[in-house]
C-alpha cells in the first residue's frame, strides 16, 4: 500500500473513497469542512436523517453520493468529542481502514488525519495514522492454499494541516512508514511456524537484513560461544537437534566514537519448557517465545530504513528449548559467560539463561545503554494483561525515557515496576552463585532481578513483553511490539521526533 499526503482543499478530488469523522453528538469533525460546500450540505442532511450516531467504532459507508467527486463517502464515528484522544484516534483510524479494506475500494482520501487530539502535533497523526493503517493491511498468508481475494487497497492519502510544512509532513510519513515495516517483520517472523523459522532461519534472516541495509556485524556458531564461555546460553539448546545461534549487527550512522544503544532479544524458537515439560494446551504458542528477536531485527530495519544519527547493536541469542537426553536438567549447575554459576532449578526458565550471557557480551561494545526485550515470565501476564509491557531498570533516566517513548508510541506502553535488592533474596542458592527462579511470588520481578546480576557495569532495562508481543485467540499472531515503543526511543535518541 502507497501513503501520500496532502494539504489544502479536497473538493476537487476524485477517487474511490472519501474519509470523514463524526462525533457521537452527530456534528461533523472540523476537518471535514474541506471537501466543499455541496459535499458539507449532503453530509448534514445524512446526520439529519439519523442514520449515522458518531458512536466510537462505528460507520456508515454511502455510494455515489451527491455533490461529491468521490464515488463512496465513509462516515467514521470518533465517540464522544471531550474525550477524543489517542486511543480514540487509533481505534477511528484502524476502523476507517478496516472499513475501507472490506468495501473493495483501491484508494481513498482519510480527512481523520486532520482532527486535533489532545497533546499531539500534527506530525504524531501522520505519525500513527501510518503505523496503524500499515497493521490493518497487513495479512499472514504464506501457508495458506487459497489467498483472499478482496481488491486490496493500493493508495491511502493523510489529508495534514496546512500548518505542519512540507518537511515535518514528509518525515512523519517516512518514520511512519519505517516503524510499520518494522513491525511486519516482527510479526512475519514471530508468526512463522517453529519448523520453519529455527535458530538458523533467524540467523539467515538477519544476515539478509544485514546486506540489505549493508549493515556490519555476524552469527556466532555454537564452537565459538563454548570458547567464550557462554555456557547459560549453551545449557538451553543441548536437548535440541536446532544449533544455537547469536546474532550480533550493527548499524553505524553515528559518529566513529559515540557509544552504541544496544538492544538484545530472546530468541527461543520455541519452548517446551525441556525436562520441566510445559502443559499441552496452548503449547502451539511457545513458537511465539522468539518475538523478543523479532522486535530487535525489526527495530534495526527501522532505525536502518530512517537512517537515524546514532549507532545501533543488535543482539539476538537463538536456541531450541526441547527435552532430551542431553537437555540440561533441574539442579545442574552452569558457569555464565561473566564468570557467574547458576543453579537450574527450573528448565521452563530458560529465556533468562540464553539473555544473561548476552548481557555481559554487550559488556564489550561499551555501551551507552542496553535494553533486552524477552518474552520472559506468565507473571507479567497476571500483572499488567495485555495493555502494557512491564518495564525494569537500573537507571532512571533510560526508564523514563522509555515509558516516554511508549506514551508517544501510544499502542505500545511501558509500566514500571520495582527492581529493589530486597526481591534478590529468593534468587539464593546453597550450591551455586544464584538459582535461575525465586519461586512463585513476584515472578516477573525476581526474573528481571536476576538480569540485573549481569548487567551491573552499564545503564539497562528490561522489557517483559509475555503479554503483549502476541495475542491469543481469534486474533492470534505476533503483534510486533515492543517496535514502536523502540524506534520512538531512538527517534528522540536522534532528535527527530516532532
Amino acid at each position: 500500500m502507497e501513503f501520500s499526503i496532502k494539504s489544502g482543499n479536497l473538493e476537487k478530488r476524485r477517487g474511490a473513497c472519501l474519509v470523514l469523522g463524526v462525533f457521537e453528538s452527530r456534528t461533523p469533525a472540523p476537518a471535514s469542512w474541506a471537501v466543499g460546500q455541496d459535499a458539507r450540505r449532503a453530509l448534514a442532511e445524512v446526520l439529519a436523517s439519523g442514520d449515522m450516531n458518531g458512536r466510537a467504532g462505528s460507520t456508515l459507508m454511502l455510494r455515489k453520493p451527491h455533490a461529491l467527486g468521490s464515488e463512496r463517502l465513509l462516515l467514521v464515528g470518533l465517540g464522544k468529542e471531550r474525550e477524543f484522544g489517542d486511543q480514540a484516534y487509533a481505534t477511528a483510524i484502524r476502523t476507517a481502514v478496516k472499513a475501507i479494506r472490506d468495501s473493495g475500494a483501491a484508494d481513498a482520501a482519510l480527512l481523520l488525519t486532520r482532527i486535533p487530539v489532545k497533546k499531539r502535533s500534527a506530525a504524531w497523526r501522520i505519525r500513527q495514522a501510518v503505523i496503524i493503517a500499515s497493521e490493518t493491511m497487513y495479512r499472514f498468508d504464506r501457508f495458506k492454499s487459497k489467498k483472499e481475494d478482496k481488491r486490496p487497497l493500493d493508495d491511502l492519502l493523510l489529508a495534514v494541516d496546512d500548518k505542519i510544512g512540507e518537511t515535518a509532513a514528509a518525515q512523519a510519513l517516512a518514520q511512519g512508514l519505517a516503524i510499520g515495516e518494522g513491525v511486519a517483520l516482527a510479526k512475519t517472523l514471530g508468526n512463522l511456524p517453529s519448523n520453519v523459522c529455527t535458530p538458523a532461519y533467524l540467523a539467515e534472516a538477519a544476515r539478509q537484513l544485514m546486506e540489505e541495509h549493508q549493515l556490519g556485524g555476524q552469527v556466532i556458531e555454537h564452537a565459538e560461544m563454548e570458547k567464550l564461555g557462554m555456557h547459560a546460553l549453551l545449557s538451553v539448546a543441548k536437548g535440541s537437534r536446532q544449533a544455537p545461534k547469536l546474532i550480533v549487527a550493527h548499524y553505524r550512522g553515528g559518529k566513529s566514537g559515540d557509544k552504541p544503544i544496544v538492544l538484545v532479544g530472546k530468541g527461543v524458537t520455541f519452548d517446551s519448557g525441556g525436562i520441566s515439560l510445559k502443559p499441552g494446551e496452548g503449547l502451539d504458542e511457545m513458537k511465539f517465545d522468539m518475538c523478543g528477536a523479532a522486535s530487535v531485527l525489526g527495530t534495526l530495519k527501522a532505525a536502518a530504513r530512517l537512517q537515524l544519527p546514532l549507532n545501533l547493536t543488535v543482539i539476538a541469542p537463538c536456541v531450541e528449548n526441547m527435552p532430551g537426553g542431553m537437555a540440561s536438567k533441574p539442579g545442574d549447575i552452569v558457569t555464565s559467560l561473566s564468570g557467574q554459576s547458576i543453579e537450574i532449578l527450573n528448565t521452563d526458565a530458560e529465556g533468562r539463561l540464553i539473555l544473561c550471557d548476552a548481557l555481559s557480551y554487550a559488556e564489550r561494545f561499551k555501551p551507552q545503554a542496553v535494553i533486552d526485550v524477552a518474552t520472559l515470565t506468565g507473571a507479567c501476564v497476571v500483572a499488567l494483561g495485555h495493555v502494557a509491557s512491564g518495564l525494569f531498570a537500573n537507571n532512571d533516566e533510560l526508564a523514563g525515557a522509555l515509558l516516554d517513548a511508549g506514551d508517544t508510541a501510544a499502542v505500545d506502553r511501558a509500566w514500571r515496576l520495582p527492581l529493589w535488592d530486597d526481591y534478590q533474596e529468593q534468587l539464593k542458592s546453597n550450591f551455586a552463585d544464584l538459582a535461575n527462579i525465586g519461586g512463585r511470588p513476584a515472578g516477573s520481578i525476581t526474573a528481571a532481578c536476576f538480569l540485573s546480576r549481569f548487567a551491573g557495569k552499564f545503564a539497562w532495562a528490561h522489557l517483559d513483553v509475555a503479554g503483549t508481543a502476541r495475542k491469543s485467540g481469534a486474533d492470534k499472531g505476533a503483534t510486533g511490539r515492543p517496535v514502536p515503543l523502540l524506534t520512538h526511543f531512538l527517534l528522540a535518541r536522534a532528535g527527530k521526533l516532532r
